[in-house]
Order: structure tokens, then C-alpha cells, then sequence
């Protein structure tokens, strides 16, 4: 039997969305009348076909009913959880790398006064969390065992961790533990949760949030010719077995946020439909987090305009997965993201 998928497009943004929605011409993303859409697209793995959402109600009755259902997880209002605010998109996630080796900051802020000042910064910026990590999951990048991943982190996170809200960016159960008796308040694992073993039963005995990400291989390989059949569908599919999974472990809560893992196992032409499609995954009923900041798709697509910070890029895209009703931001560059999408609400005011 066809599987079908359900893609909500050709979205509207700020007072022309509020408009249309009090005409009842669109709907409104999760509620928001800021962000809403007037055209969905009917995927599947042979086919697709965008409609109008007046024309939903000619469909065939099953395929009607699986859309309905779909839409139904599109249209329900986010809770707020983490100190992220589902109102307002986006949410921002700051970047603070405590290592040596990251792909664009390694080094610049793992000493104690600087660690610390660059979480503040970011906070004071704009970030509603800051993503602490101890350990570089950069194409290439090898595995730091618990202990020195955990020294690195440590002292800063006792410093921090009551006076802003922080995100904790680990792949191992034992610095997850360690990190929410500390007080964080959610665990980023870009691993999906299947690195450590242990991770699903940490997660499910403190009821803690976290983000699964998607990936394909490991840090060490995921850049060797990576494969999809279908890579917008695929990852669907990944997140959907991945939450089963979790529900059939004791996990029933809804504080969990999806990443489909941009440059984690994915060539441009991956990252691209990702992006262009990443509506597809609001028909899971989550909120969406992206980490487009500074990532090698621009510099691909660049080229010679590339830049050490890729601030460009970063901002462009940024505006765009906002306008897709993305929900989280992972940023380095906070003051200037902020900066974007506040003069982009603007001009969409009246």
C-alpha cells in the first residue's frame, strides 16, 4: 500500500498571514496567526502533488482522512517547554563550543572567563537557550572519551547554569546525567539517541526534553558518499520509528523537539531539499530545530564568496526556515540573526 505524506507550503508571514487568516483563506501554522499557509503537497515515493487547501475535501476518503489527520498535528498549538516559547518563531538556540576542534570556533571560548562571558553574550543577545558542548561532531571529528568531555564542561556549567537557560549538545548518557543535576534544560543529542545505550533510559527516568537528530553514519564517516532512496522521506521516516520507539520504552511526554541534522550525512543536494521541504516534518506534531549556522552548504553554494563565519548565508537561511515556521534556531551568530529577523518582521508589519 502507497504511503502518503503531508507537506504544508506557499506560506504567508506577518500582517498579510494575519489578514488572510481572519478571512479564513489560510491556516494558521500551530495556531499562529503570524504564520500560516494555502497550499499543502501530497508526497509520495512515486509521486506528488500540491492542492489548495479548499480542495482537500475532494479527495478520496482514505486519503482524505490520513491528510485530515496530518493537518490536525499541523495545526495544534505548541506548549512551551525549555524556556522556548512556541508563540514566537524563532526560538533561538545560541552555540557555545568548549573545544578545541570545532568546525568554526574550536579553541575561542574553552577557557573558563571565556566560556563564560560568550554564554552571556549570547544570552544578552537574544538566545532563549545556550547549547553547551564539550565534544566536536565536525565531519572527521573523533570520539573524546566521558571524562575529558565532562572536565571541559564542567566548572562553566556550574557558573552559568542557574543565572541562563542551558541546552546540553552530548551524545553520552553519564554527562546527560551529570548535566541535569546541574539544571539543564534540555539535552541535544546529535547522535539520535542511539550513540549510548543508556541514553533512552536517562532520558525517560528524568522526563527531561531533548532533540533527536537525524544522521547518517558517525562523525568519523558520515561525509563518505553519503546515500538516501528518498533523503526528505527517509528522514520522515527516521523520526517517526524513532518516536515509536520511544513511546514503546515508557517515554510519553511531548517535550521533544526534531532535527533532520543538516551536513550530519548529507551532501548539498540533501541539505538543499531538506531545507526548500523542511515543512514536511511539521506533520509530526513536533517543533523543528535546525542547525543551518555557518555550515558547509554555503560555502558550496557560494563558492568564492564564502567567508570565515558565513554570516551571509547563515542570515538568508535563517530568514527562510523562519518563514517555513521552524520553530528553533542553532546560531553562533546571535546578535546578527536577531538583528535579521527583526528588521524582516518589520517590513512584514504594518
Amino acid at each position: 500500500m502507497q504511503r502518503y505524506y503531508t507537506r504544508a507550503c506557499n506560506f504567508y508571514y506577518g500582517d498579510q498571514s494575519r489578514i488572510l487568516v481572519s478571512k479564513k483563506k489560510t491556516i494558521p501554522l500551530h495556531q499562529i496567526k503570524e504564520i500560516s499557509f494555502e497550499h499543502i503537497e501530497i508526497i509520495s515515493r512515486k509521486s506528488k502533488k500540491k492542492i489548495s487547501i479548499n480542495q482537500i475535501k475532494y479527495l478520496p476518503n482514505d486519503l482524505k482522512k490520513k491528510v485530515n489527520l496530518d493537518l490536525k498535528k499541523i495545526k495544534t498549538k505548541k506548549k512551551n517547554f525549555s524556556n522556548l516559547k512556541f508563540k514566537k518563531i524563532p526560538n533561538i538556540l545560541g552555540v557555545l563550543n568548549l573545544t578545541p576542534d570545532s568546525f568554526s570556533d574550536g579553541g575561542k571560548f574553552n577557557t573558563k572567563q571565556r566560556g563564560i562571558s560568550h554564554a552571556f553574550k549570547l544570552y544578552n543577545d537574544g538566545a532563549d537557550l545556550i547549547d553547551v558542548g564539550g565534544e566536536s561532531t565536525r565531519p572527521g571529528s573523533k570520539i573524546v572519551n566521558k571524562k575529558d568531555e565532562w572536565k571541559r564542561i564542567n566548572e562553566i556549567l556550574k557558573s552559568i547554569v542557574k543565572k541562563i537557560p542551558i541546552s546540553l549538545d552530548t551524545r553520552k548518557s553519564e554527562i546527560m546525567k551529570n548535566g541535569i543535576k546541574l539544571g539543564v534544560k534540555l539535552i541535544n543529542d546529535v547522535s539520535g539517541l542511539s550513540f549510548d545505550s543508556e541514553t533512552i533510559n536517562v532520558l525517560k527516568k528524568y522526563k527531561v526534553p531533548f532533540v533527536i537528530q537525524h544522521k547518517l553514519g558517525t562523525p568519523e564517516n558520515m561525509q563518505k558518499n553519503p546515500k538516501y532512496n528518498n533523503e526528505l522521506l527517509d528522514i520522515y521516516d527516521f523520526f517517526e520509528k524513532k518516536i515509536k520507539l520511544l513511546r514503546s520504552k515508557g517515554i510519553k511526554h511531548n517535550n521533544i523537539i526534531l532535527d533532520p541534522g543538516i551536513g550530519f550525512g548529507k551532501k548539498l543536494k540533501h541539505n538543499m531539499n531538506l531545507i526548500r521541504n523542511v515543512s514536511i516534518f511539521h506533520s509530526l506534531g513536533f517543533p523543528i530545530l535546525v542547525g543551518n549556522s555557518r555550515k558547509k552548504f554555503i560555502k558550496d553554494i557560494s563558492k568564492k564568496n564564502d567567508s570565515f563565519t558565513r554570516i551571509g548565508g547563515t542570515i538568508s537561511s535563517s530568514l527562510y526556515l523562519m518563514t517555513q515556521g521552524v520553530q528553533i534556531l542553532r546560531i553562533h551568530d546571535v546578535n546578527e540573526v536577531m538583528q535579521a529577523i527583526k528588521v524582516f518582521k518589520e517590513i512584514t508589519s504594518k
